[in-house]
């Protein structure tokens, strides 16, 4: 193998772009993509394209040492993307495999199929990566529970937006939405703050110190999950029928559980970053 894609590595990344690609395009063989899972998988297929690709082009032209005055971890920053990529394409493969495939789709079982092995690439990628010890944001216990949040806060809203699309409009309570609200608030927030720790020269634009906006931000974060998960616990199971395309006729919980366990453990996630941010201080 030569070019940049020489070495483990570089056959890794060239790997985790074909097979991204083939379930990326595979999947255009078997129907249309427009439900809120559907969308979901599409993207995270090209993201998994686009991170690795880009990732391979910076390193082969040293575009990278450009950047080291704005991004002094390159190593970590490719870490914690590869990690990132590898738990969104694992969702994606679970997800399309629960909701698309069938024994009659062959697209499908193929496109389940790639990603499938793209999947396995990339975690045996973000193993050796881990091994090699880089020592920044991403890959460190702050870092990690930020991705975290901002990944399950992805699964909440879709999950969200998938029930709601199946639903009666007059059954969509205010206040249902108005937990989703959160949910995007709090994800937008969340990954503000991973670029400002990224970022060390954006730091210099905010008039406090970022480790206080993080915990003030933990406090109302925790807070807000309270309400949230409160409130959507009381109006999302309420008893009524409605046309699920996926799996059943009438009634199904897949995407009220989803959306509930999803904040419940987010929510769990900002209280233990709450804790350490307190200890930051």
């Amino acid at each position: 193998m030569c070019g940049p894609f020489k070495g483990p590595k570089g056959i890794l990344r060239l790997l985790e772009i074909i097979f991204s690609a083939l379930a990326f395009i595979t999947i255009f063989f078997g129907g249309t993509m427009f439900r809120p899972w559907g969308v979901w998988c599409v993207f995270v297929w090209l993201f998994c394209i686009i991170v690795p690709l880009v990732i391979t082009i910076m390193e082969a032209m040293s575009w990278h040492v450009l950047l080291a005055a704005f991004l002094p971890d390159w190593a970590d920053l490719t870490c914690g993307l590869t990690t990132l990529c590898a738990v969104m394409i694992t969702s994606a493969t679970i997800i399309f495999a629960a909701v698309f495939v069938c024994i009659t789709c062959i697209a499908s079982i193929f496109c389940f199929i790639f990603s499938l092995v793209a999947t396995v690439v990339f975690w045996i990628d973000t193993i050796l990566q881990r091994k090699a010890g880089p020592n920044g944001y991403l890959c460190g216990l702050r870092g990690s529970l930020r991705m975290a949040e901002a990944f399950i806060a992805c699964i909440i809203i879709t999950a969200a937006l998938d029930h709601f699309l199946f639903v009666e409009w007059y059954r969509h309570p205010i206040a249902m939405i108005f937990s989703v609200v959160i949910f995007v608030v709090c994800l937008v927030v969340t990954v503000v703050i991973i670029i400002l720790n990224l970022v060390k020269l954006l730091q210099a634009f905010i008039p406090v110190a970022l480790t206080l906006i993080e915990f003030v931000f933990n406090i109302v974060a925790v807070v807000l999950y309270v309400l949230a998960v409160i409130v959507w616990c009381v109006f999302a199971y309420r008893r009524y029928r409605y046309y699920y395309p996926y799996s059943c006729r009438y009634c199904s919980y897949e995407d009220r559980n989803t959306v509930t366990v999803g904040a419940i453990v987010n929510l769990i996630l900002y209280i233990v970053d709450l804790y350490l941010s307190f200890k930051a201080r």
